[in-house]
């Protein structure tokens, strides 16, 4: 590779660029061009694109500017750098543009989807024609046809959740104009049609054949590069819609590590793509978890691991409101595994922390930009159809160009040790539940948890872990291999749920051999790292019965308290009948059926020898007795009430 280090200002007539580092300002003469292909420029100051002068980013080549307050590029030339859309007609990606409109003022400018062009050839294209007469978008071989009705943005920090469609203001419909600021993201639908032309770049454009892709659109931005600091408005538990505004990479965890006004998540939304329809009732989807997980691992913080977490989508349909309303399965090879670096033109959500305030604003900045292609390999995907690595070969970075001076070469990409759990919900949707571990991270909610990004209050069903009474998809802590952790299942339905419990996978997780589902009616522990364990359940929520353990240890059940009591179920008399020889005191005796309705209790029951109940009103069925003394200790026990006939 060569490096050309130049410390005035750089004049370019027209170039090749293999690899280059100026220390001053960049400077393209009106019909001349840069043309970097798979490598990187890094430019110290600013840059001015003259008249016609162009820039151009192939094969993954990208521009990095060392600039550290606001941007004050300029020029009415144009910086042209190529992403991918990875969704049809009927399904959105979420972009954050790298360039903004090219004029002769200093600084960032508003981005519009009249900007996009289709490629003709390397450096030929043709600009994207507009359409505000139909739903669908379409390509063919030099030609592309973008739907402007689905050009939304989400900067109103307006809500405590988001959905596809809400009548409260955060999602702001842009249209073909152009006022999308530097640092905003965007929904756009993909577009339907088959455009294989081969500008010969290394990612394939609609492989004809290939499925899933036959809808891929290489979209080409140009304009002026976004550069410098650029301002993201959040507010305390509320998302705002941003993205990578820069033509290269970002390091998030250096973003959100940064960024104290932020709870440390992108969250990413995912779409089922086999479902052809504009109709939001026919919508399916959800937004997938990017967990930054603990500021002491990041590599702005002297750490030296990958520190973060990362859970798939639980996919929900929608009314013609925009609110969940149930949860299929997903269809396979639509999850998406997202890395540590943001490529190029990738749009995610972020959330304010519960401490931001009510207008706090979080901050990009060019010490975030790195020089990584995309790939699972480098730790940097944009939303793809692709299944998660199991691979645990994590090795090191390689050394990364990038304008923090960070040397990633010292930095694992091992992420922190956790386990993914994986509930079905009633045989439709699966959702991922995550129990992560950091010495540093405290047993309460810190800003390593993650709360289900989702808003499920109205689903017929859910599942989630329990923190300070509150609905959490990540829970990160302190290992200890004695800890329990408090799991919490809702069914908002009518009828008996079903809840298929099981580890889906050990990510860089050691410390324990076993994983267990302990319910705290029955004293009963299920292991859920072998197999599932199928949990039926009467509608209600239950957030304080059941708990993740490593330990099959009877907590909470006293042995001496067990042997004290005689439980026996007298079907020929239909009484259940309880022997006390010690004389203990009864505080209670309860009985539920098995999806853990409350069928009988009795209570403040004194010291008696024995105590029976009758039982001819209980259906035929097994039942647990739960028994509590007056010192809170407990026991349980299965029976079985069948009536003579």
């Amino acid at each position: 590779m060569i490096m050309r280090k130049i410390y005035a200002v750089l004049l370019i007539l027209c170039v090749s660029v293999f690899a280059s580092k100026t220390y001053a300002q960049l400077y393209v003469k009106t019909g001349s061009y840069i043309f970097n292909k798979a490598s990187s420029v890094y430019v110290k100051g600013n840059i001015e694109l003259n008249g016609t002068g162009t820039f151009y980013l192939r094969n993954e080549g990208q521009l990095l500017q060392g600039t550290t307050s606001t941007s004050t590029n300029t020029g009415t030339g144009k910086l042209s750098v190529f992403q991918e859309g990875t969704v049809n007609n009927y399904a959105y990606n979420y972009w954050c543009s790298p360039v903004g409109n090219a004029s002769a003022s200093i600084g960032n400018e508003a981005f519009g989807i009249t900007m996009f062009n289709t490629p003709t050839s390397v450096t030929g294209f043709n600009p994207a024609t507009i359409t505000t007469t139909s739903y669908n978008g379409t390509a063919s071989p030099g030609n592309l046809t973008i739907a402007s009705y689905w050009i939304y943005t989400y900067h109103i920090p307006s809500l405590n959740y988001f959905n596809i469609n809400d009548g409260n203001g955060g999602w702001t419909q842009s249209g073909s104009t152009s006022n999308i600021l530097a640092g905003r993201g965007f929904s756009m639908k993909g577009v339907s049609g088959d455009d294989n032309t081969n500008v010969g770049e290394a990612t394939v454009n609609n492989l004809v054949g290939s499925g899933i892709g036959f809808d891929d659109q290489r979209y080409d931005f140009r304009g002026k590069p976004n550069d410098g600091n650029i301002t993201i408005a959040v507010a305390a538990d509320k998302f705002t819609l941003t993205g990578n505004p820069y033509p290269s990479a970002i390091d998030l965890n250096s973003f959100f590590d940064d960024n104290p006004n932020l709870d440390g998540k992108a969250y990413y939304w995912v779409q089922d793509k086999t479902i052809n329809s504009h109709n939001i009732n026919q919508y399916s989807g959800g937004y997938s978890t990017y967990n930054f997980a603990d500021a002491a691992v990041s590599a702005g913080s002297g750490g030296s691991t990958s520190g973060y977490i990362f859970t798939d989508a639980i996919f929900v349909n929608y009314d013609l409101g925009g609110n969940p309303t149930s949860a299929p399965i997903p269809p396979a090879g639509t999850y998406v595994n997202k890395g540590r670096f943001a490529p190029v033109g990738q749009g995610f959500m972020v959330k304010g922390s519960a401490a931001a305030g009510a207008a706090a604003t979080a901050t990009m900045k060019n010490t975030y930009r790195v020089f990584v292609k995309e790939g699972n390999a480098n730790d940097c995907v944009f939303q793809r159809n692709s299944t998660a690595s199991t691979s645990t070969n994590y090795g090191f970075y390689d050394d990364i160009l990038n304008v923090a001076g960070i040397d990633y070469t010292q930095i694992s990409k091992a992420p922190p040790p956790y386990i993914k759990i994986n509930s079905t919900l009633n045989g439709t949707s699966v959702k991922q539940l995550a129990i992560g571990f950091r010495n540093s991270s405290v047993d309460g909610v810190d800003r390593a948890d993650a709360k289900s990004p989702d808003t499920q209050s109205n689903l017929p069903i859910d599942v989630y872990m329990v923190l300070n009474n509150q609905e959490y998809v990540h829970s990160v802590t302190s290992f200890d291999i004695h800890k329990r952790f408090p799991i919490g299942f809702k069914n908002n339905g009518t009828g008996i749920a079903s809840f298929k419990v099981q580890v889906f996978e050990f990510v860089n997780f050691e410390a324990a051999d076993n994983v267990y589902l302990y319910d705290g009616l029955t004293g009963e522990y299920h292991d859920i790292k072998t197999t599932y364990y199928d949990l039926l359940l009467s509608p209600g929520v239950y957030n304080n019965r059941f708990e993740i353990t490593f330990l099959d240890s009877q907590l909470g059940v006293d042995e001496n308290t067990s042997n004290s009591f005689v439980i026996v179920q007298n079907n020929s008399n239909q009484l259940l009948s309880i022997s006390n020889p010690n004389m203990l005191d009864v505080k209670s005796v309860a009985i539920y059926d098995m999806v853990g309705k409350l069928i009988f209790d009795k209570v403040d029951l004194g010291s008696n020898s024995n105590y029976e109940f009758s039982t001819s009103n209980l259906s035929d069925a097994l039942y647990i007795v739960k028994l509590q003394t007056t010192d809170n200790k407990s026991i349980g026990q299965k029976i079985i009430v069948k009536k003579n006939n």
